[in-house]
Parts: C-alpha cells; structure tokens; sequence
C-alpha cells in the first residue's frame, strides 16, 4: 500500500473520530437547535400565554412557543402549578416516558475513546520515530562487497565510452588515492559524481 495515501487515510478517520466525538458530545437541544430556557421563564412564558404545546418526559419538558420557536427545559420533581397553569391557558400537553439516557455501550466507547485515539497516536508516532532513526542509522549496514582480483578487476581500458568522461573519473579517483597533489593547487573533494549508462 502506497505510504502517502496511508497517511491520509490515517488523517481522514483521525478527522471522522473527532467529528464523532464533538456530535456525541453534543446534548439533543443543541443538535435540534432547540433554545434551552430556565424553568422560571417556562412559567413566566405559560402565565403570558406565549406557550400552544408542551411535551413532558420526566424531569424534560419541551415544546412550542406561539411564535413557533422551539424550546426545552428540566423541571423539579413534583410540581403541580404548572400543569394546572398549562392547562388554564389552553396549551396541549402530553407525556412520553422519559429516555433512557445514553446506553452502557456508548457510555464506555466515548470514556474510553479518547484513551484508545492517545495510545494509537503514540503508537503511530514512535513508529515513525524508529523509522526515521533506522533511516538515519543505516549507513552502517552497507551491502557493498568488496571486490578483489579473484573476483575480476575492472579497469578504465575496459570501459569503453566518451574519453572525456573516463578522464574525468580518472582525476577523481587520483584525487582519492592522493588527495596533497591536488589540494596543494586549490582541488577540494568533489561532493558526488554522477555516472549514467548501462
């Protein structure tokens, strides 16, 4: 698999975990846009008439103001006036039962989730680390083989090709084998050559 399009995969389901994160995180009024309201101004809404319908689900109460604007709010336990208000102003109520709340598989993948995201991106990072330094480190582990006159020598006559090219190798390896010669006119090592043929 090609490097680069692992890294952007890695990146890209990094992004979608986070997107996830924040969502999940996220309560359901904010997702809905609903206006959360205090419950002093759902009563103070209820007694102006302002309210046409209400939802209650436990401890949640939402609905509709006249305008059409939606809100939601949490009421204490055992409050009477309020419906008795709710219905003295004509607003349709009705009940559900209230959720259940976030299911114990959802709770423990977004508690650990954040734990799971640090120990893969230290992972992720010390293999880069130790790929970097391996990279870094390998000139030790050359492959060259050294060549000796059993193996065969290979001289310049043996090489055919453009002269003007085999003159400049020559000076290059006279360079090495006496470097004094030509650093005493000025010569300094040359950083690379580059050979081209079959």
């Amino acid at each position: 698999m090609n490097p680069n399009f692992r890294n952007f995969a890695l990146w890209v389901v990094i992004f979608l975990l986070v997107l996830a994160l924040v969502t999940l995180f996220q309560s359901p009024s904010q997702r809905a846009n609903i206006n959360e309201i205090p419950y002093s101004q759902l009563i103070n809404e209820s007694e102006a008439g302002r309210i046409t319908n209400v939802v209650v689900a436990g401890q949640e109460i939402s609905g509709t103001f006249s305008d059409g604007r939606s809100f939601v709010t949490y009421a204490p336990y055992g409050d009477p006036a309020l419906l008795k208000t709710l219905a003295q102003k004509g607003v349709q109520v009705s009940a559900r039962a209230p959720s259940e709340g976030t299911p114990w598989f959802m709770a423990l993948l977004v508690n650990s989730l954040p734990f799971v995201i640090f120990i893969g991106l230290w992972i992720f990072m010390s293999r880069q680390m130790q790929n970097g330094a391996g990279r870094a480190m390998g000139f030790g582990k050359s492959k060259a083989k050294l060549l000796t006159e059993a193996h065969g020598r290979v001289t310049f006559d043996d090489v055919a090709g453009i002269d003007e090219a085999k003159e400049d190798l020559t000076e290059i390896v006279e360079f090495l084998r006496d470097p004094q010669k030509f650093q005493r006119l000025g010569g300094r090592i040359p950083r690379g050559v580059l050979l081209v043929g079959p």
